[in-house]
């Protein structure tokens, strides 16, 4: 992901036909986990989760071929299908929240999530270096060994996956297809309703400023390396946190915690929008990435806590359904204002989104208190 987070806007700039095309590839790449989110929610409910990661890994490798041969050929279309096979892979591997969640009790939920996503961290450092070390790999075509190495290090994942035992899948009872559609009531419940909404905020909202940093940074006069290393701070605040989210979860509830995940986001947003010194790119995207731990793990225990073992399946995809939506919805949004308006007004936008969502959060607090 770190890796994609660079390339997706430089490699962009490289092969677009216009700069206001740029940010086109990442977008269709948080498309394509619009799309891919509940099929694999489904396939992995009837075949297993492993099953489902496997088909994840298939799709980065291919992605990753592909974007290295859009770069040879010096095709813009076939860097877009790079990233939307790269996109569906991503959305595959959201899954391993889920997985971690359920091979363990439930009171160890929130700890086995937030400690499942502290891989993050190491692809915080990694990849970045990845990105520096790969990139001229295939000289002189700039940026081809990278989605080289994206494609080799997915390959490389597979191997661990295939030594991992998931406990296989309860076989559902005849008579239960329809049950699935049914599961879409869950909805109706005002505590999913919470989870889902900070869960696809969080990050929409975390989309909405990374996506284009680097190119706000480089439009600002900074390197393609300090925009590297932005970025690379960035995902280790989003993943860091993890080593403890889950433990402060267990201490003051999924509620609390989900809710100082967005207060930290609107400070995040508010310093961005307070200049264009490195000061404040880093202050605030170190800021995002921590309100995006808060945010998402606490969403993520909050929905596991209140769906059951029959509504799993399709509760799961459409909640990553429409965080898949919210992040589509503000990548593309993102590449138009940066382009149109400028990066602080981009940020006074993302303070005016968390904000609304901070009052419904309130409000569905109090409808709940009074019933």
């Amino acid at each position: 992901m770190p890796m994609l987070i660079i390339l997706g806007g430089l490699a962009g700039l490289t092969l677009a036909p216009t700069t206001t095309l740029a940010t086109l590839p990442a977008s269709l790449q948080a498309l394509a986990g619009l799309f891919a989110a509940a099929p694999f929610s489904l396939l992995m409910g009837r075949f297993g989760r492993k099953t489902g990661f496997f088909v994840g890994g298939g799709l980065a490798i291919i992605g990753g071929l592909i974007g290295t041969w859009a770069l040879i050929s010096a095709s813009f279309i076939l860097l877009c299908l790079a990233h939307l096979a790269l996109g569906a892979a991503l959305a595959c591997f959201q899954y391993f929240r889920f997985a971690a969640a359920e091979v363990v009790r439930s009171e160890w939920q929130p700890v086995a999530i937030s400690l499942m996503l502290t891989s993050g961290l190491v692809a915080a450092f990694v990849g970045p270096q990845v990105f520096v070390m790969a990139k001229d790999a295939l000289a002189p075509i700039p940026l081809a060994g990278a989605y080289a190495a994206i494609g080799m290090l997915s390959l490389i994942g597979l191997v661990p996956l295939a030594f991992v035992t998931i406990p296989a899948i309860k076989p559902r009872p005849r008579g239960t297809t329809s049950r699935g559609f049914a599961a879409l009531t869950v909805l109706k419940q005002r505590p999913v309703r919470t989870a889902v909404g900070i869960g696809a905020i969080s990050q929409g909202i975390m989309v909405f400023l990374m996506i284009p940093t680097p190119l706000a940074m480089i439009g600002c006069g900074f390197s393609e390396t300090i925009a590297g290393d932005v970025i690379r701070w960035h995902v280790v605040a989003m993943f860091a946190p993890s080593f403890f989210t889950g433990f402060l979860i267990k201490r003051f509830g999924t509620k609390r915690i989900a809710t100082t995940g967005l207060i930290l986001l609107i400070m995040a947003a508010l310093i961005a929008a307070g200049g264009l010194s490195s000061a404040n790119f880093y202050g605030s995207l170190i800021l995002l990435g921590v309100g995006w731990n808060f945010g998402f793990i606490g969403a993520t225990t909050m929905l596991a806590n209140v769906v059951s073992e029959d509504e799993k399946s399709v509760a799961q995809g459409l909640n990553d359904t429409i965080i898949a939506l919210v992040s589509t919805l503000c990548a593309f949004a993102a590449g138009a204002i940066v382009a149109g308006f400028g990066w602080q007004i981009l940020s006074f936008v993302a303070v005016t989104i968390l904000v609304l969502t901070l009052c419904f959060v309130v409000f569905e607090k109090r409808q709940t208190v009074r019933q």
